[in-house]
């Protein structure tokens, strides 16, 4: 049986320090770093920190937090954990915006991409690519065999970009976009060139929204938040 795609949570977060933060003297500053980090990691079996400032001037950072979700209950429970890490720190780190969603089996393919992304990798990628996603109404009104065949020219396309790896997340009445897309890549300009290309399918036509995106730097994650010493 061909490989399927695990069910898992993935939640980012977009975040900004305050200005009191920088107030802070540097120890207290350290503490912060160091108290939110430790709460991140107890609240997901896996977190990653991204650099965001200055790919974007609204947001600093932005958390990555996944994990298995077999269990029903797993949602609940890591948001309970998340807040629990963040809410001490509110007044120093201001949550501006949360994306989140499940993963599941495409529809539109028999098994698992290779080049779709581990959510619980150690070995990243320097940049992250992520954005929420809306379909036109018209889009669901096809017929399958119809939006199979744009879709295939849609895999294509990618196919033709091997190193940019992807996971889709599906929000659908639990956000108000539909999709969250993640890409993962080793060169920007690249990425550029699918998105380019890709806006010349047929299926882009059925695209409603795609906004806001963010782009984001890897580092570990200590590195990340030393950005901000």
């Amino acid at each position: 049986m061909p490989e399927q795609t695990p069910k898992t949570i993935n939640h980012f977060a977009m975040c900004r320090f305050t200005p009191a933060y920088y107030t802070l003297p540097a120890q207290a500053k350290e503490d912060c770093r160091a108290g939110l980090l430790a709460g991140l990691r107890d609240a997901a079996e896996h977190v990653d920190i991204y650099q965001v400032f200055p790919a974007a001037d609204s947001t600093d950072i932005l958390i990555w937090s996944a994990c298995a979700a077999e269990d029903i209950a797993v949602a609940g429970q890591f948001f309970t954990r998340f807040a629990a890490a963040i809410n001490p720190y509110r007044h120093l780190l201001e949550p501006l915006d949360t994306l989140w969603g499940f993963t599941k089996p495409s529809m539109y393919t028999r098994s698992r991409s290779t080049q779709e992304l581990d959510p619980f990798s150690d070995d990243r990628k320097p940049y992250l690519v992520i954005y929420p996603f809306v379909k036109t109404i018209d889009w669901y009104l096809m017929s399958r065999t119809a939006r199979q065949g744009m879709m295939n020219e849609h895999i294509q396309v990618g196919k033709e970009y091997p190193d940019i790896t992807q996971l889709l997340l599906y929000s659908f009445g639990l956000q108000s976009q539909e999709f969250v897309v993640i890409y993962e890549t080793d060169d920007l300009s690249l990425f550029s060139d699918l998105v380019n290309q890709l806006r010349s399918t047929e299926a882009r036509r059925y695209t409603e929204r795609d906004t806001p995106l963010y782009t984001a730097i890897y580092h570990p994650a200590e590195e990340t938040l030393q950005l901000w010493k």
